[in-house]
């Protein structure tokens, strides 16, 4: 569909991992319950064979990796969101959720083996030098880039603040390679993207739910008030198509902003003890102007949340298709200096008391894209309920994915046309309203 895209910050967020702060009591001999005679047995064999490949494989093991995979290949077996992440995929989940890092400022992705640039940020290095979006990357500090992963090629751009690292670029207007020499610099990612349209809409995507992400979605509402006119504006458009999570504070705080009371989510773990409800507190930032919630089948856990909490208290109006339906939260737990484990501890439930797990958020208007022909039938996400292991819900039916197409023109993207229908035609309605939606 799209070409996939870093910030030069490492691994994606994947979809949906909403995550809670860590709970390093699970892992507290308090907690833990007696393994049984037959766990012990099992624990035996697991060395036994371990013993065997260490001594008797073809060639010498590397038992660290060893352990490794084993470690992971039990996580994964319990469902698609458990995993094991080692030290390094570690910083990068940190890196991703905090929202900055040093580095350059540019949006890459690799086209035909090579390092393209999508786009430079404003105000960071890349963009002060010059670098322009189609810019062919060829080296790195010397290094040629081509026969590198796109990951292998974010990490050597990135690194500390203030160090110089070497570019060597073509460009189809120069005849001759450009060599560029950038000092690495505070790189913030924006999760929050906005505009103005027409004079009287204020838009609002999301991107991701990162440390940032409640700051920009204020910051914007904000600026949008100031530009358009609190007299003028009709209401507001949240994008949260192919958004595929991050922090449940984050989506807390998202839901919150256009919220007056009432409960947000609950997350029920496997003990009644362990259920949370988070709740609204007084303060809409939106001051009850209505709200139009875009989602797709790649709008998935904090995307999912934050449209089913405005979508229980009829604060919104969710228009689009299905969403994914992971109804799942991941606690991430630091194990020392050895990564740490991304395990899932607990549902979420809606403010009505729903699951969508392995069956999205219904919107309240369907609204179906246009798909060129050569995307049908590539267009639609698996879902949660097409991932194996994935978590069931009982008598409950499940709903495989929906299409994640967003055409790259706005003049062509029929959901966000009828969001601004929608909001233009409006004067009173069931998405200004907020009563509380009984648990």
């Amino acid at each position: 569909m799209r070409k996939v895209s870093l910030i030069l910050l490492g691994a994606f967020l994947g979809v949906g991992s909403s995550m809670v702060a860590t709970q390093t009591r699970l892992l507290s001999g308090t907690s833990a319950v007696a393994a049984s005679a037959e766990t012990y047995r099992q624990l035996s064999l697991f060395g036994d064979v371990f013993e065997k490949v260490r001594t008797d494989y073809v060639e010498k093991p590397d038992e660290a990796k060893l352990i490794e995979a084993a470690v992971n290949g039990m996580l994964t077996s319990l469902d698609p969101h458990s995993s094991y992440m080692d030290a390094k995929s570690f910083r990068d989940m940190q890196v991703q959720t905090r929202g900055e890092f040093g580095g350059l400022g540019i949006e890459v992705t690799m086209e035909d083996g090579l390092i393209k640039v999508v786009t430079p940020i404003d105000d960071t290095p890349a963009s002060k030098a010059g670098i322009l979006s189609n810019d062919v990357i060829t080296q790195i500090d010397e290094d040629q880039v081509q026969g590198l992963t796109l990951n292998q090629a974010v990490d050597k751009m990135r690194g500390p603040v203030n160090s110089p690292v070497k570019l060597k670029i073509t460009r189809k207007e120069s005849k001759d390679p450009i060599e560029v020499v950038l000092n690495r610099d505070v790189i913030k990612i924006k999760p929050v993207r906005s505009r103005a349209e027409g004079g009287d809409i204020g838009y609002v995507r999301l991107t991701q739910f990162n440390e940032q992400t409640y700051d920009g979605l204020r910051s914007a509402i904000d600026k949008l008030n100031t530009e358009i006119g609190a007299d003028k504006l009709k209401g507001y458009v949240l994008d949260l198509r192919n958004n595929p999570g991050g922090l449940l504070d984050q989506a807390v705080a998202v839901s919150d902003a256009f919220l007056d009371r009432g409960e947000i989510v609950s997350t029920r773990g496997r003990n009644p003890d362990e259920t949370q409800r988070f709740s609204a507190k007084a303060g809409d930032l939106a001051k009850g102007k209505p709200v139009v919630v875009l989602v797709n089948g790649g709008s998935a856990s904090a995307s999912e949340i934050v449209a089913g909490a405005l979508q229980d208290h009829k604060r919104a109006t969710v228009l689009g298709t299905r969403s994914f339906g992971k109804g799942s939260v991941q606690s991430i737990i630091p194990l020392g200096g050895s990564g740490a484990l991304r395990l899932t501890t607990a549902r979420y439930y809606t403010p009505s008391g729903r699951s969508i797990q392995a069956k999205g958020i219904e919107p309240d208007q369907e609204v179906l894209q246009e798909v060129p022909d050569e995307l049908k039938g590539k267009d639609e996400t698996k879902g949660e309920a097409g991932l194996k292991g994935h978590l069931k819900q009982k008598d409950v039916e499940e709903r495989g994915g929906s299409s994640a197409y967003v055409p790259p023109d706005p003049a062509k993207d029929k959901q966000l046309i009828a969001a601004f229908d929608y909001l233009r035609g409006i004067q009173k309605g069931a998405s200004n309203t907020k009563a509380p939606v009984p648990n």
